[in-house]
């Protein structure tokens, strides 16, 4: 077992490599082992060989969903929005923990001591801690912009600008605090029993306090500093959301203009649910496995007669198991909204189309009403004109016989 695989302070610098072979590993010689025995060396057991395989499936896993995410957030889109801004950087920093994190810890457990030299030894746990850093540091960022989302609405304009200076502040403050790193971790040899070579903090610290005072400043700035910055933002969320329930149910029985529920906009609010979750699985992810390592630091003796081997490699691969869900909720909030956008778009061109079929027999039917009555009309028309003709006619004869009449009693009367 090692610093970095087998104890479960696999993300903190310790004089240990495991729980179990604390008081014996960290010393170059025999003379300095506290008690007589020899010490035991770390071994790649079962539990070591369940956890290489999870770690490598989830390895495989979050490669494949964070690239995922990187593509889907960035392909054919010409001006990205800061929330997908804010996406990309998570799925970079979960991507540090893919191929940093995983694959350390896997090779580790595999070859139980460290074989890659002094170099490769401060190089990788300060990349490793920083992998660490960067995501805890960027969901505080996305915990930062919901607040100012919700609190702030107006200011959506300056929102890509102010998410560009945190997660620049994020990833420095990543690197910063990792520098530690390549000063604390060595690479230290033993000969006894036989030759070995781990990556350790043995003979960094002069004392033990000194070792406990920055393995709590880490875990303060790795933890407890953005889970303290996140429950404030969401516990303000929470109540401005509150408030503005409040306004809606005073006035409800008023005319108002037509908005959104809790006088927020739907597309807010949906980032707002997708934002609480990621938060919340980083929480649930990562609290068991630090509030474990804090009980190591402060009682070692007592966690090692109570809590198994086997649930320390448990509660690691539940932490890892972050990396896999960060990406798994941005498709889960994102593809529904795109399948619903699609539904949009094709019930707004079926209802298109039937529009202008509806106007298009509406035309054909005021076109053909409008034959139908000037036929009528033409009817209409010719018959009164028929009509006249015929009167005409009949009076025309009328007259024709009058004179007839009269020309002929005339000729009778000159013929008597």
């Amino acid at each position: 077992m090692n610093s970095a695989a087998y104890n479960i302070d696999d993300l903190f610098p310790k004089n240990s490599t495991c729980k179990d072979d604390a008081k014996h590993f960290n010393w170059s010689s025999t003379e300095d082992l506290p008690h007589p025995h020899p010490p035991h060396l770390p071994r790649f057991t079962t539990a070591a060989q369940v956890r290489v395989t999870l770690t490598l499936l989830l390895c495989a896993l979050a490669a494949c969903c964070n690239l995922a995410v990187l593509y889907s957030a960035n392909h054919k889109h010409r001006k990205r929005s800061h929330v997908r801004l804010i996406i990309t950087n998570l799925a970079v920093a979960d991507l540090l923990v893919t191929f940093i994190v995983m694959p350390l810890d896997a090779v580790w457990n595999i070859t139980v001591q460290w074989l890659a030299g002094d170099l490769a030894c401060r190089t990788l746990m300060f990349l490793k801690l920083m992998a660490m850093y960067s995501c805890a540091f960027v969901t505080v960022v996305i915990s930062l912009d919901r607040q100012a989302a919700i609190l702030n609405p107006l200011s959506i304009n300056k929102a890509r600008k102010r998410n560009k200076v945190l997660l620049s502040v994020a990833w420095t403050m990543s690197v910063v605090l990792s520098i530690p790193q390549v000063f604390v971790f060595q690479v230290v040899v033993i000969d006894s029993p036989k030759r070995f070579i781990q990556c350790t903090t043995y003979g960094s610290f002069s004392s033990h306090w000194q070792e406990t005072l920055y393995n709590m400043l880490t875990f303060t700035f790795l933890f407890l500093l953005p889970l303290f910055i996140m429950i404030s933002c969401y516990t303000r969320i929470l109540f401005e959301i509150s408030n503005k329930m409040a306004e809606d149910s005073l006035l409800s029985n008023k005319v108002q203009l037509r908005r959104s529920k809790n006088n927020i906009p739907k597309a807010r609010m949906r980032t707002l649910k997708m934002t609480v979750v990621i938060v919340l699985s980083f929480m649930v992810c990562w609290t068991p496995y630090y509030m474990l390592g804090l009980w190591y630091w402060f009682c070692p003796a007592g966690l090692e007669e109570t809590v198994s081997q086997s649930l320390s490699h448990i509660l690691f691969i539940f932490g890892l198991l972050n990396a896999c869900l960060d990406p798994v909720i941005y498709g889960l909030f994102t593809i529904p909204c795109r399948g619903m956008k699609h539904r949009q778009r094709e019930h707004n061109i079926v209802a298109f189309e039937l529009e202008n079929t509806n106007n298009s027999l509406m035309t054909s039917i005021r076109t053909s009403t409008s034959s139908l009555t000037l036929k009528r009309l033409t009817v209409q028309q010719t018959s009164r004109e028929k009509l006249e003709w015929d009167g005409e006619y009949v009076h025309r004869i009328g007259d024709d016989g009058a004179k007839n009449g009269v020309a002929f009693a005339s000729h009778s009367t000159c013929t008597d």
